[in-house]
């Protein structure tokens, strides 16, 4: 089965234009080789992609017929990615969180208050 297909019947992506994309993009390895979108996977072969700056790891059991329910997805691979991947990206989301982009809009009143202590801060000094 090509690449592009397996990673969309393992609901890794949504659409198979958008694997074949991160195909073409050099988002995917097979083997520790990046690869072209028609690569021929086979059974064991370790895949790498990174997909929402996370590099998921994950090692090909079986070759489905077709795209298999959510459920099902755990018999045809088994996902190796470390822990400390989904640790970055969690750290990565709560300051995403917090910060605006400058200019983007008036303080909200918890940004004034936090201006308000600092001036008081460098006014007492």
């Amino acid at each position: 089965m090509r690449i592009d297909k397996y990673l969309w019947c393992v609901r890794y992506y949504k659409t198979r234009t958008l694997a074949t994309t991160a195909c073409r993009k050099g988002h995917i390895r097979v083997n520790q080789e990046i690869v072209k979108p028609s690569r021929e996977v086979y059974a064991q072969d370790i895949i790498e992609l990174r997909k929402d700056q996370i590099n998921y790891r994950l090692t090909v059991n079986d070759i489905p017929e077709s795209r298999v329910g959510a459920k099902l997805v755990d018999i045809y691979r088994t996902d190796t990615t470390p822990k400390e991947q989904f640790e970055a990206n969690e750290l990565l989301k709560y300051s995403k969180d917090y910060y605006r982009k400058k200019g983007v809009g008036r303080p909200t009143k918890k940004d004034r208050r936090d201006i308000d202590d600092f001036k008081d801060d460098d006014s007492e000094e």
